[in-house]
């Protein structure tokens, strides 16, 4: 496409700005997320949390020892205007994990998924991918962004590896982006477009779907295998 002095330039899109994030609850079939409350989800939380200190190696916070100051911390997360928290609920309604919708930035539709703290709890469970689907379907369906980033420590395997088999696009590495905890950071970048979504979407419920699993609850597909992400 060109302008009037023939000079390439993009399409013209839809520039009605996104949604801005609300406290809505999303439920699914293995739990709900909803926006944190640190007096209601924090004893939960800590309790799940408490003793794996491995969760805040790539974080710029924790880890925590004691209650107190993690209070503190999920206080600060409920209360930052430039991130919104939510809480990951199992199905008896314990706070097992917290994500944050982020860098949001309705005029350009973009927004980010990241602060991603999964407990053991949580962890390689059902709902850790259901709760990812049920943000992005917010995102995207909702809210009506167009751009969904996922952004991570580029030594941070386990994350790089999860965005792939969420289907996440990788887009490549940003040197020296960031200084965490008195160290150098790298920041591998990811983001998923509107126009992925559709195909994205089926294959979260395809992967979610009961006759994905057997009776003892292990998996019959990979989601890996159907966005086609590395092993």
């Amino acid at each position: 496409m060109t302008n009037p002095g023939t000079r390439p330039v993009g399409p013209p899109v839809d520039a009605t700005p996104a949604g801005t994030p609300q406290p809505v609850t999303l439920a699914g079939r293995f739990g709900t997320v909803e926006r944190v409350d640190a007096a209601r989800h924090g004893a939960d939380l800590w309790r799940a949390m408490a003793g794996h200190e491995a969760l805040w190696t790539y974080l710029p916070d924790g880890p925590y020892a004691d209650e107190a100051g993690f209070a503190g911390w999920l206080q600060a997360r409920e209360q930052d205007a430039n991130r919104y928290c939510y809480a990951v609920l199992d199905r008896d309604g314990r706070a097992v994990g917290v994500m944050s919708l982020m860098e949001i930035r309705p005029a350009m539709r973009v927004i980010e998924i990241g602060y991603i703290v999964y407990s053991p709890l949580l962890q390689r469970t059902p709902l850790a991918t259901e709760a990812q689907y049920l943000i992005a379907r917010y995102a995207f369906e909702t809210l009506g962004y167009r751009r969904y980033e996922w952004k991570c420590d580029a030594l941070n395997a386990p994350s790089r590896r999860a965005a792939l088999r969420f289907g996440f696009v990788y887009e490549g590495i940003f040197r020296q982006h960031m200084i965490v905890k008195g160290r150098s950071r790298d920041t591998a970048w990811f983001a998923m477009l509107d126009g992925d979504w559709p195909a994205r979407k089926a294959t979260f419920e395809r992967w979610l779907a009961p006759e994905n699993f057997t009776a003892d609850a292990r998996q019959i597909e990979s989601l890996s295998v159907l966005n086609n992400a590395p092993q």
